[in-house]
């Protein structure tokens, strides 16, 4: 199972998302720390979930990177997190341009 596999199975098991997006970004930090061959190592997640309903946003990272601790302490070097409740904007912004070196 890739790490993106394990990422997605932990969100869904765990939060019931509405909507669940998981992006490997890894390409996009060929050069900088924590990126290694085979990629894997940065991504972005966008989920709606009403477990987040009334929790802050620092709450629902906390959340997330709770339950992802195995992946962020061993292959996943960058977690970006936008996480929102039903009926929450969740518009998502341009997509991420490659580091620049």
């Amino acid at each position: 199972m890739t790490v993106k596999d394990q990422i997605i199975k932990k969100l869904s098991e765990t939060f019931a998302p509405e909507s669940l997006d998981v992006i490997d970004e890894s390409h996009l930090h060929e050069g900088h720390g924590g990126h290694r061959p085979g990629g894997e190592t940065h991504f972005r997640v966008y989920i709606v979930s009403k477990a987040f309903e009334g929790k802050t946003r620092i709450d629902r990272h906390r959340m997330i990177n709770s339950l992802l601790a195995s992946e962020l302490s061993d292959s996943v070097h960058a977690l970006a997190l936008h996480a929102y409740a039903p009926g929450e904007n969740s518009r998502r912004p341009a997509p991420a341009e490659p580091c620049k070196h």
